[in-house]
Formats: structure tokens, C-alpha cells, sequence
């Protein structure tokens, strides 16, 4: 279940043209000659992300990475008591 903010999350992912990210720019090449899967499926391209090992990679922007990291961290299951 993805819930909003994650839906909100996953929009940012998407749009995002970090061009000085190595992986980045790798998978813009693959996509122009059509290839799907690389490497026996270690990474895919699927609905406009690329995926790592069947996980979303997040490309080096900060503060999107900081943005996922404070809403897991604040998740009512992933919450620190005390």
C-alpha cells in the first residue's frame, strides 16, 4: 500500500534529472536503444524508475534523500519511544 506522501515521493524520483549522476545518465543510454533489463535483472527500468535489485534507486539529490529518510523515520511503526 503506498500511501500519499510516498505517491508524492515517487513523482519527485521521476522528474528528477539529476544529469550528474552517473546512473542517471546510464540509463538514459540504455533507454534509447530499448533495453529493459540489464545485467540478469539486477536492474530494470519500470514505469519511468530505475530499479536496483527490485528497489527504487533515488538518485544523489539530498534533499529528496532527506525528504524519504524523515518520512520513514517518522512513520508511527518506525518511530523511536523515548
Amino acid at each position: 500500500m503506498i500511501e500519499r506522501a510516498e505517491e508524492e515521493i515517487i513523482k519527485k524520483i521521476k522528474k528528477l534529472k539529476a544529469k550528474n549522476d552517473k546512473v542517471v545518465k546510464g540509463v538514459e543510454e540504455i533507454k534509447k536503444v530499448e533495453v529493459k533489463v540489464l545485467r540478469n535483472n539486477e536492474w530494470q527500468i519500470e514505469d519511468e524508475l530505475l530499479l536496483k535489485e527490485g528497489k527504487i534507486y533515488v538518485p544523489r539529490d539530498e534533499e529528496l534523500r532527506l525528504e524519504i529518510i524523515q518520512l520513514h523515520h517518522n512513520m508511527s511503526i518506525a518511530e523511536h519511544r523515548g
